[in-house]
């Protein structure tokens, strides 16, 4: 019984640990940490109503543009679900970069990103990413370097606020990051193929 209960539980935490820890060991403190890079990976992260994007997806945009700005990448790769365009994250992600100074065409447009996996093999397999640095919430961008990294993309990531305005939101958030890891561990040892394209 006892060794059933150990096996259960290292299937649970064991692939949360890899994933979690090769993050770790890519994450930047500050968007000053990081090397210069010829793209900055911005995953998306929905869209208000209007079709702007959300509050946590303006984060990780503003990182990129500081990057951008910074010289510290060339390039911007806004990858999200586009397949409908009354919800097409790339697109407003590029608008809203374009709206910031990012000139047109410095800004790639991924619709087929449908989640981090997904972001993170088509960076690499279609449009030939293999240096970048990540943006995305604290919460979320060790799993990403996991992702990326396993792609074979030679990637380091920076964190941007997680904060929610409501706590149970927050939690939320962050507890959901124990299946998303075990799952991003799981796709990354099969290579499965990106859902679109």
């Amino acid at each position: 019984m006892w060794s059933l209960v150990v096996l259960l539980l290292l299937v649970a935490v064991v692939p949360v640990a890899v994933v979690q820890g090769t993050g770790q060991t890519r994450l930047r403190a500050t968007l000053d940490a990081v090397d210069p890079r010829p793209v900055v990976v911005v995953p998306g992260a929905g869209l208000r109503a209007g079709g702007s994007p959300s509050v946590y997806l303006e984060r990780r945009l503003a990182a990129a543009r500081d990057l951008y700005r910074a010289g510290t990448v060339q390039v911007v790769l806004a990858s999200g679900d586009g397949r409908s365009p009354y919800h097409d994250e790339p697109a407003a992600m590029a608008a809203w970069l374009a709206a910031q100074g990012v000139p047109v065409d410095a800004v790639l447009q991924d619709p087929a990103g449908l989640d981090t996996h997904d972001t993170c093999v088509r960076a690499h397999d279609v449009f030939g990413v293999d240096r970048a640095v990540v943006v995305t919430q604290d919460y979320h961008v060790r799993r990403a370097l996991f992702s990326c990294a396993r792609a074979g993309i030679d990637v380091v990531g920076v964190g941007v606020s997680a904060q929610s305005d409501t706590r149970a939101r927050s939690f939320v958030w962050h507890l959901r990051e124990l299946p998303a890891s075990w799952k991003a561990f799981w796709d990354g040892i099969v290579s499965r193929a990106p859902t679109a394209g």
